[in-house]
């Protein structure tokens, strides 16, 4: 077999055969790209129309959703509404109940029928409301509907805090006619019970003393002035106690101040501190003749139980305002500007009265014409007459009081609280706090004085809590 020589192929061939080879690679590269953009395409074409599905999902089911909000919102306005309404209404039905009430007392009949057409106005509307909600009828416009409700129920509200108020204001008419009933009665007490007292300290009381004569004398006569000047006493204390009072005195303060570490049994009883205060004034220096205020007492005995005799004779019968401005210069005259000096303070009668016009005038001579002074100078007068009644005796009557912190004896005292002894234990008495009224000797008759016990401080406030507990 013969060999192929090199030179057999020629130099054109070999170019012809290369060019052949590069357009067969082109045509194979340009084929598979043309195809590759065609997939490519495809696939972003599928992937676009996914796409668009699932949005067109969302898009339905959101829409779907906010149906259902919205159906859910409306649903929840409207039954806000229908509540609202009917507390409305039932605002408006007590307040129409409230107005039938009030025109019964008293009797209005034009308010009882508007009252009765709004109740029954009302309740066919309640009974619409009802119909509304079981039948799903609610308002279209519940948010209006709403405000609307809330004004009538405001309405409604105030209507009835008016009637309210009306029935207090009838209720305060009645008090108030009530009260000035009652300080009417009171007034008419007060002053019965003045005219009492006044018909009680006329000097008339003392009539059974009348024709009497000195040789007659006996204790029952000195205990009859005595009961009187007791008693006018604690109606000038009385008085006292009313005008602290009035003027805004602490009288816990004056009564402490009176009489210091003393437990009183009750309230009412700290007006015997003020009474032991009265006394103790009103009868210092009682021994002495004319409570060493003249010179009646350089009188021998006879001639001077005489004399005292007939000054009680003298005033008996007559007033102590009628003696003071026929005798202003009198004994009793002395004795009364003294003792009320000393009894009533400058800055009490300032209180009282609003000015020293009292005190000035009695410093001056004269003698007030006022019920105060009235009261005091009809005590005075009676104080005045025991002394003179005790200087008519033979021997004289004498005077005496216990001391604080004594123990009682019935023999020579006469307690003003006698529950004590309910408190007080086996083995411990009852001791003296302070003498009230002092008591007086005629001869061998002892007339008991006036004292006011206690046990010991801690001892009686564990009585008083323990009864309180019971």
């Amino acid at each position: 077999m013969e060999s192929v020589k090199p030179s057999a192929v020629t130099p054109r061939k070999k170019l012809a055969r290369n060019f052949a080879k590069v357009l067969h690679v082109k045509a194979l590269i340009g084929i598979a790209s043309v195809d590759g953009l065609k997939n490519v395409i495809s696939d972003a074409n599928l992937k676009d129309e996914g796409n668009i599905g699932k949005s067109k999902a969302t898009l339905n089911w959101s829409e779907s959703f906010n149906e259902d909000d919205d159906e859910d919102l409306q649903e929840r306005e409207a039954n806000e509404a229908l509540l609202a309404k009917l507390f409305a209404s039932i605002s408006t039905v007590k307040a129409a109940y409230a107005e039938l009430q009030y025109a019964q007392s008293p009797f209005d009949p034009d308010g009882i029928e508007a009252a009765d057409q709004l109740l029954v106005s009302e309740l066919k509307n309640l009974s619409e409301l009802k119909q509304c909600y079981l039948k799903k009828q609610f308002d279209p416009s519940p948010k209006t509907a709403i405000l609307e409700a809330e004004s009538k129920e405001l309405l409604g509200v105030i209507k009835t805090y008016e009637i309210m108020g009306k029935k207090l204001e009838s209720q305060v008419r009645l008090k108030d006619s009530e009260i000035i009933f009652l300080r009417e009665k009171l007034e008419e007490a007060n002053r019965q019970n003045k005219a009492i007292e006044k018909r009680l300290n006329q000097s008339g009381q003392l009539s059974g003393l009348d024709n009497l004569h000195i040789t007659g004398l006996s204790p029952s006569h000195f205990i009859t002035v005595l009961r009187h000047t007791v008693r006018s006493i604690r109606n000038f204390v009385r008085l006292i106690v009313d005008e602290m009072r009035y003027a805004g005195w602490d009288v816990d303060a004056t009564v402490d101040a009176i009489e210091q570490n003393v437990v009183y049994m009750a309230e009412d009883h700290k007006c015997f501190a003020i009474e032991a205060f009265v006394c103790r004034e009103m009868f210092d220096a009682f021994h002495i003749p004319n409570f060493a205020l003249s010179s009646e007492s350089l009188l021998d005995k006879n001639r001077r139980q005489q004399w005292f005799f007939g000054k009680f004779n003298e005033m008996k019968s007559m007033k102590a305002k009628y003696y003071l401005a026929e005798k202003p210069r009198s004994s009793f005259a002395k004795f009364c500007r003294v003792k009320y000096s000393r009894l009533v303070h400058p800055k009490m009668e300032s209180s009282f009265f609003g000015n020293l016009s009292h005190r000035n005038l009695v410093n001056a001579g004269g003698f007030p014409d006022t019920e105060f002074f009235a009261s005091f100078a009809e005590m005075a007068k009676r104080v005045w007459l025991l002394h003179c009644l005790a200087f008519s005796y033979e021997p004289q009557a004498s005077i005496f009081q216990v001391g604080k912190g004594c123990r009682f004896s019935d023999v020579y005292m006469e307690s003003v609280n006698d529950e004590v002894f309910l408190y007080s234990e086996v083995e411990s008495d009852p001791q003296v706090a302070f003498t009230v009224v002092p008591g007086f000797r005629i001869g061998k008759t002892v007339l008991q004085c006036q004292v006011y016990l206690s046990q010991h401080q801690t001892k009686v406030k564990k009585k008083i809590t323990s009864t309180k507990q019971r």
